[in-house]
């Protein structure tokens, strides 16, 4: 395969590296071509090839191509811990407020968090625009600032929302000595914060950022909620590790999950190609007060009934109606004897 040369700074020092080209088998080189000379401007080319394999079969564009600067994962990061600070000051960000100085604070991080939410909405519009000519740009401009205002309106209620996930891990953990340990310490929070930020991107159908967002909670956490996830208020997630909630999951009030809970989808239908289809419903639905063990699998789009208890390890693919009671078979204890058992 052929690709146009790139134009590459000479280097007036000679660097002596393997250049290994995307058609061979790095373990056929010999240990001559191992000490030969770098040509960077052969590795640069080799390795701009293999990057366009990475346009096939989805429709992505490089942004060296597209001339548009893609969203900055370290500037999603930066947005959500002033976020959490945000909502959590003294807990996050700095610690040495005090009540004259907390407007300060306050105003002074918000402005920065909107300014830095502003440019990366800009540039997940961007990132989904077909067509890159002044016109549409300056309409994702315009789009960006008021998606940034009306996302700023709604900061009160999700931290309405986080208050109520405090409270819940306070009330429902007896370990938790306060909710200042339960804001500083708990896994639980840290991805129901990132989630519910990113559920409300979500809603407003702002491209890329809600994906990031979770998924920098999943990699810190363990647990992984997809930003489409419908969730009320009052979720306790304890211990946390491995819990997984699908796109189209609805959680009600007061729900608490242990660790390895999935909330899944049994089956994805699928279209006349083979791939599954977008959007349709396949998660389950957690009424309010419902209570899910370790380990737990529940399936598809089915409803556990309030206040039901859902037993460690158990797989669940049916609906349950409120108030019940699902656990595993009883324990059954045999003597090993003359091949008694088996």
């Amino acid at each position: 395969m052929s690709a146009t040369k790139t134009s590459v700074p000479s280097s007036r020092n000679a660097i002596h590296l393997s250049v290994v080209s995307a058609d061979t088998d790095p373990s056929t080189h010999s240990h001559e071509s191992e000490e030969a000379p770098l040509d960077l401007r052969e590795l640069v080319d080799a390795l701009w090839v293999a990057d366009r394999c990475t346009q096939s079969p989805l429709p992505y564009t490089h942004p060296a191509v597209r001339g548009v600067a893609l969203p900055s994962r370290q500037a999603v990061f930066e947005m959500m811990d002033l976020m959490l600070a945000v909502f959590f000051p003294g807990h996050f960000g700095r610690s040495d407020l005090s009540e004259s100085t907390m407007p300060f604070y306050l105003g002074s991080t918000l402005d920065r968090l909107l300014q830095l939410l502003q440019e990366q909405m800009k540039r997940g519009l961007y990132f989904v625009c077909s067509h890159h000519d002044q016109e549409t740009l300056c309409a994702c401009d315009g789009k960006a600032e008021h998606l940034t205002r009306r996302f700023a309106r709604q900061l009160p209620t999700i931290r309405r929302f986080l208050c109520s996930d405090v409270h819940a891990a306070y009330i429902g953990d007896p370990a938790a000595l306060s909710s200042d340990e339960v804001i500083f310490c708990y896994p639980g929070l840290f991805a129901i914060a990132h989630q519910r930020v990113a559920h409300q991107f979500y809603q407003m159908g702002v491209p890329i950022l809600p994906r990031m967002i979770t998924e920098r909670a999943h990699s810190l956490t363990g647990i992984d909620i997809h930003p489409g996830a419908s969730i009320a208020e009052g979720l306790f997630i304890d211990h946390g590790t491995g819990v997984v909630i699908g796109e189209t999951a609805v959680i009600g009030k007061r729900v608490r999950l242990y660790q390895g809970v999935t909330l899944g989808a049994k089956s994805f239908p699928l279209d006349e190609h083979g791939n599954p289809i977008k959007g349709v419903k396949r998660h389950p639905n957690l009424e309010d007060e419902v209570i899910v063990y370790s380990g737990a699998t529940i399936l598809g789009d089915i409803t556990i009934g309030a206040g039901s208890v859902i037993g460690g390890n158990v797989w669940v693919t049916h609906s349950v109606p409120p108030h019940s009671r699902i656990t595993q078979s009883s324990h059954r204890s045999e003597l090993f004897e003359s091949g008694g058992g088996i």
